[in-house]
């Protein structure tokens, strides 16, 4: 049974995972005490404690320590339970409900969004966007307000040419400069649109889910009818605004910020 006096610890542990899991490789114990303020003696009795544990690896040649075995086996458990659906999809639902348009939450699969959930409202419209759905990132809203908030490095890693530019509708990017002023644009004003890129005849606002890190794993988008001839430049601000409050919950519930 754990006391009220081992929280502490815990959390002080929790931060050491944490800290070591965010890194490109091991870290040195010295590193550790540093970044996080703690004394060295501490340091290494909880890294001792993770090690025993299985969650942390202590590489001595090195003198360094790196995730265990048993941080990637609660990884994968937290992947098999489909966490992001599960808190998504009631979330979604209301949602749907209070905008009176389809809900979706995207995530990022290489240079493709891919839907994971959609919510339909009472009176739902005909979509072509359905579970399952994968679509170039660059043209729903989605893909971009992920996008929007990934580095620059990995953006031209994801759209290395104009190959890599998918023509559905003759709206939307077709280079990656056109791309990054896109993305910076709606970056500044915290959410991205998209009108008749995937589709003739439909629009999406969407804004990014955060991380505990800030990097963003997903995107809350609301599809709706919208035409015109040619694009008219509008952002759907009021929609927005609910789209950023959801992301905002969605954001709190994964444990981000």
């Amino acid at each position: 049974m754990v006391s009220s006096s081992d929280v502490p610890a815990l959390r002080r542990g929790l931060a050491v995972l944490r800290m070591i899991a965010a890194r490109p490789g091991p870290v040195s114990a010295v590193t550790v005490a540093r970044e996080l303020g703690l004394p060295r003696s501490t340091t290494y009795h909880l890294l001792a404690e993770l090690a025993e544990a299985g969650f942390v690896t202590h590489l001595p040649e090195e003198r360094r320590y790196g995730l265990g075995v048993s941080a990637f086996e609660v990884g994968s458990a937290y992947l098999r339970h489909d966490p992001l659906e599960r808190l998504a999809r009631p979330l979604l639902r209301r949602f749907a409900d209070r905008v009176g348009h389809t809900a979706h939450l995207g995530v990022l699969h290489g240079a493709e969004t891919l839907y994971v959930v959609r919510e339909q409202p009472t009176h739902p419209q005909s979509l072509v966007t359905s579970v399952g759905v994968r679509l170039p990132a660059q043209l729903p809203a989605s893909g971009r307000a992920i996008l929007a908030h990934l580095p620059a490095a990995q953006i031209r890693a994801l759209f290395p040419g104009k190959d890599s530019f998918v023509n559905r509708t003759g709206r939307g990017p077709r280079d990656l400069p056109a791309l990054r002023r896109v993305l910076s644009a709606e970056r500044r004003r915290g959410w991205a649109v998209e009108d008749g890129y995937v589709t003739e005849g439909f629009a999406s606002v969407a804004a990014p889910v955060f991380d505990h890190g800030h990097r963003p794993i997903a995107a809350i988008s609301a599809t709706f009818r919208h035409s015109c001839d040619p694009e008219c430049g509008e952002t759907w601000p009021d929609l927005a605004a609910e789209v950023l409050r959801f992301a905002a919950e969605m954001t709190t519930r994964v444990g981000g910020n």
